[in-house]
């Protein structure tokens, strides 16, 4: 199992060992000691699963109080995963890291507590995968919007599917200081 550090610092790419043969294929999806031994030592307490058609953009989501770390998948397609730090006082705050994960590359994205984290659907269809450190908390639910021009995200699709809440997400700078997450050092 490899673990990358992406462009964003505590950001994580997984790669896992992949053992296959005609028959089909087999990887760990999870192993406490060997992600502690990668630098992610945390309790798992929700997993979710989505299903989203082409041209779908979820986010930019993230919770505050209560915040989640997310280890995300795709089970099935293949979607471009991005990560925003959104902390304040963070040296990083604004900035962003892209994956491709798909169901042939079997990567995973641990994207901590204090970032806000969206997706594009790139295949027909994609199945995606949450395991969350915190339960979902509705009234802590929060987005930024996915065309923050400061953010400058480069997407792979023009004119997205939103849901109606991610149209009307705010930009980052206009969200009140006390929704946003702190950096801790």
């Amino acid at each position: 199992m490899k673990f990358i550090e992406s462009d964003l610092p505590g950001c994580v790419i997984v790669e896992p060992q992949v053992f296959g043969d005609a028959r089909g294929f087999f990887y760990e999806s999870y192993n406490a000691e060997k992600y502690k031994n990668g630098g992610i030592d945390r309790r798992f307490v929700q997993s979710n699963v989505s299903r989203s058609a082409h041209g779908v953009l979820r986010g930019l989501h993230y919770q505050w109080p209560n915040p989640q770390g997310k280890l995300v998948s795709v089970l099935e397609g293949e979607v471009y995963d991005v990560a925003v730090d959104i902390r304040r006082g963070s040296p990083h705050f604004g900035r962003w890291a892209a994956v491709v994960l798909s169901a042939d590359n079997k990567r995973q994205f641990w994207i901590p507590e204090g970032f806000a984290h969206g997706f594009a659907v790139l295949s027909e269809f994609a199945t995606f995968a949450y395991q969350c450190t915190a339960s979902y908390d509705g009234a802590a639910d929060a987005g930024i919007r996915w065309n923050d021009a400061d953010l400058a995200i480069d997407w792979p699709l023009g004119a997205p599917q939103l849901s109606a809440k991610d149209e009307k997400a705010p930009f980052l700078r206009d969200v009140a200081v006390a929704k946003l997450p702190v950096y801790v050092p």
